[in-house]
């Protein structure tokens, strides 16, 4: 696993330094201007672009969160410090069925499919319905903007004892 972010971390510096070369204008007065021009302004443009997202706490409580697109519910939920107990136990490794949500129908439509592996956790989560998906497994796309889901109103975590207490 540490190879794997070793590798990514090396590939975006390798990256960063091919984004950036240096440049050098010779004005008619005989002046010469230098400096460094990003290749990369495209990509800097769809990094800003934000969805945004509604989820409806165990409270009932209505929370507004922006994201970028390729963003799990998850990372949202991590990034914005959101308080939903218990909420990505297993840091999105498809271990555990904490980051249960539930969408209305519609919405659920545009998900996408559910694979084996994340209907294997599905299982073990509380209160299951058909809309249910786990949100590490849920991508942010501009299609998802303004989108609604509830979170349950408890979960299946292993680490808290018979008593609920961590």
């Amino acid at each position: 696993m540490s190879l794997l972010i070793a590798l990514r971390r090396l590939a975006h510096v390798r990256l960063g330094e091919l984004s950036r070369r240096t440049t050098a204008v010779t004005l008619s007065s005989g002046a010469r201007l230098s400096g460094l021009r990003s290749f990369t302004v495209g990509t800097q443009a769809l990094r800003s672009d934000k969805v945004t997202f509604h989820f409806i706490n165990r409270d009932g409580e209505k929370i507004t969160v922006k994201g970028s697109p390729g963003d799990t519910l998850l990372d949202i939920v991590i990034n914005e410090d959101l308080d939903f107990d218990g909420f990505g136990a297993c840091e999105g490794t498809l271990a555990c069925s904490t980051c249960h949500l539930i969408f209305d129908e519609e919405v659920y439509k545009k998900l996408g499919r559910v694979t084996d592996e994340e209907m294997d956790m599905l299982d073990l989560a509380y209160g299951l319905t058909e809309t249910s998906r786990l949100g590490c497994q849920i991508c942010l796309t501009k299609s998802l903007e303004g989108m609604v889901a509830r979170v349950p109103d408890s979960v299946t975590d292993i680490r808290q004892s018979k008593d609920e207490s961590a």
